[in-house]
């Protein structure tokens, strides 16, 4: 499990990664969030939790996949510092299941916004609204970009989308990734995603070492 704390530095990650907020919600969050850190590969959501809060990321990064019967694992989306996952405030607020399952890739940071306050956030401040519909906004939109992936491009100009996702979301050209990684997030084979990425090197699109990809275009 992750070491949950509660401490002054609340207010300061808020302001650093949610200064769209007004200075009174900000204060209001700060009294009633607490922080959470999350080691890398530990689970934040697994399918059939019920949620007692909805949580901003404030460091690292986290994966969110859909499980189906038999425990495979689909890759949705990625969240980084300043995002919520629209998903678990869905399911927070309604007091439902989860159907999906979250997976920190780095050492990670989040503040726990407890359900009670959400009717209360969505009425009273205007940003955390507009906070609110943006999320499901740019989540759906990411959803719409996995389903156009899957449904019209080919698995190498897949890969370079993927990639390119990558490179944006760590601010890095060097990659942390091995190739299973690859293959898991995009419900294939690692020979396949190894054959393809070898092309890409030998294009100059790319350049593989041990566990890390440098990506060049």
């Amino acid at each position: 499990m992750g070491i949950t704390i509660q401490h002054s530095g609340v207010q300061q990650l808020l302001e650093s990664h949610f200064g769209q907020f007004e200075p009174e919600l900000i204060s209001k969050l700060a009294e009633h969030c607490v922080i959470r850190d999350f080691e890398a590969d530990q689970q934040l959501m697994r399918p059939g939790q019920y949620f007692k809060s909805t949580m901003l990321i404030v460091e690292g990064g986290v994966k969110i996949y859909r499980e189906d019967q038999d425990g495979n694992e689909f890759f949705m989306y990625q969240l980084g510092a300043g995002d919520a996952c629209a998903l678990s405030m869905i399911c927070a607020t309604r007091k439902e299941q989860s159907q999906i399952s979250a997976k920190a890739i780095e050492p990670s940071k989040a503040l726990l916004v407890p359900i009670a306050l959400m009717d209360e956030l969505m009425t009273g401040y205007k940003t955390w609204y507009y906070f609110v519909l943006e999320t499901y906004r740019s989540r759906f939109e990411e959803l719409l970009e996995v389903v156009d992936n899957i449904a019209f491009k080919s698995m190498d100009e897949r890969i370079e989308f993927y990639l390119k996702n990558q490179r944006k979301l760590s601010h890095s050209d060097e990659l942390a990734l091995t190739h299973q990684q690859i293959a898991t997030d995009m419900n294939s084979s690692r020979e396949v995603v190894s054959r393809l990425l070898k092309k890409m090197e030998q294009r100059g699109m790319v350049r593989l070492g041990r566990n890390t990809i440098t990506v060049l275009f």
